[in-house]
C-alpha cells in the first residue's frame, strides 16, 4: 500500500508526523508511507524544515492520501499551480483531511456532502463555503474522511488502517502509540469514534 501524507509549506507538524508515525506501524505489512510535498523541502509553522520523500504527484497513484493542515492552507486552496498537480479519485483511493485540510478537499471537489470536521480556527472559513462543521473528532462518508484538532491524527490514521487492512491491525497500531497505563482505554475510545464510519 502506498500512502501519501500531503505536507505543504507552513504545515502543522502534529498532523503530518503523528499520522505518518502511526501508519508506519504497517510497514511490516508492506505499507509505504511517504511525506509528499509540492516542493523538495517544506518548512513547518514552527520553522522545522523537512525534505519531501515524494513529489506531489505521488498522491495521484497512492492507495490513501491524507491532507495535513497548516498556516498557509487557505492560500494553497486557491493556488492552481499546486492543485492542478493533484488528480485524486475517491472511488479508488482512501482520502482524509485534518483541520484546514478540509479546505483543500473542498477546493478539489472531493467533499461528497456538506458535513465535515475541522479545527476551531478553520471552522468559520469552512462554514463560509456553505459546509456544516460537526462538533466531533472525525466524520467520514464512503472513502473520504475529515478530522478536527491536532490530536485527531490517530483517529484518521486508524480509520485508514481499518479501510485498507482491518480493525485488529488498527487496534495494534493505536495500542503501540498510546500512553502507558491508558492503552486499552485509548484503543477502545479510538475504535468507538471511527466505528460508525467503517
Amino acid at each position: 500500500m502506498d500512502i501519501a501524507v500531503l505536507t505543504f509549506e507552513g504545515f502543522n507538524e502534529l498532523d503530518s508526523f503523528i499520522a505518518s508515525g502511526i501508519l508506519n506501524r504497517m510497514k511490516e505489512h508492506g505499507w509505504n508511507v511517504q511525506i509528499t510535498s509540492p516542493t523538495e523541502t517544506v518548512t513547518s509553522m514552527n520553522g522545522l524544515k523537512v525534505v519531501a520523500q515524494q513529489p506531489l504527484e505521488f498522491a495521484n497513484q497512492a492507495d490513501a492520501v491524507l491532507f495535513g493542515s497548516g498556516m498557509l492552507t487557505r492560500d494553497i486552496a486557491t493556488d492552481q499551480t499546486i492543485l492542478s498537480r493533484l488528480s485524486l479519485n475517491p472511488s479508488k483511493q482512501i482520502i482524509g483531511a485534518q483541520c484546514s485540510g478540509a479546505l483543500l478537499l473542498s477546493a478539489l471537489g472531493l467533499l461528497n456532502d456538506v458535513l465535515v470536521c475541522t479545527d476551531l480556527t478553520t471552522k468559520p472559513w469552512v462554514q463560509d463555503l456553505g459546509i456544516e462543521v460537526l462538533d466531533q473528532p472525525l466524520y467520514a462518508n464512503g472513502n473520504v474522511a475529515t478530522s478536527g484538532g491536532c490530536l485527531s491524527s490517530h483517529y484518521l490514521a486508524a480509520w485508514v488502517i481499518c479501510k485498507l487492512a482491518n480493525k485488529e491491525q488498527a487496534k495494534e497500531a493505536i495500542h503501540y502509540v498510546a500512553s502507558v497505563g491508558e492503552k486499552q482505554k485509548a484503543v477502545e475510545r479510538c475504535m468507538s469514534v471511527i466505528g460508525a464510519y467503517l
